[in-house]
């Protein structure tokens, strides 16, 4: 039970970091190709990865785990670690953070 929720916060963690860290860097590079500047500082982009890799890391940690963990079929040695699934989440998620920022930047 603890390894299989243990298995879930690192996928979520991964794919809540992954999101964040594909917009910081789309910002980043399309700010800066646009305006000359990046819209991010360097000590900015710094503060995001640290507020966002320690709220995200002790909400997931703490997260106990639950008898429903045991009733599905556990994962097999070859799954990959980013499915296709979370993916679909990442990009979709990063998608319409880039079209919020991007209203508001430009």
């Amino acid at each position: 039970m603890w390894g299989r929720n243990v298995y879930d916060s690192i996928s979520k963690f991964l794919q809540f970091q992954l999101t964040v860290n594909v917009v910081a860097v789309v910002v980043a590079f399309t700010g800066a190709c646009i305006t000359q500047d990046s819209p991010l500082k360097a000590v900015q982009m710094l503060w995001v990865n640290l507020i966002m890799d320690t709220f995200a890391s002790l909400a997931l940690a703490t997260e106990p785990p639950t008898e429903a963990l045991l009733l599905r079929k556990p994962y097999g040695r070859d799954k990959p670690l980013i499915s296709r699934t979370m993916l679909k989440n990442i990009l979709g998620h990063a998608a319409y953070q880039l079209l919020v920022i991007f209203t508001l930047l430009f």
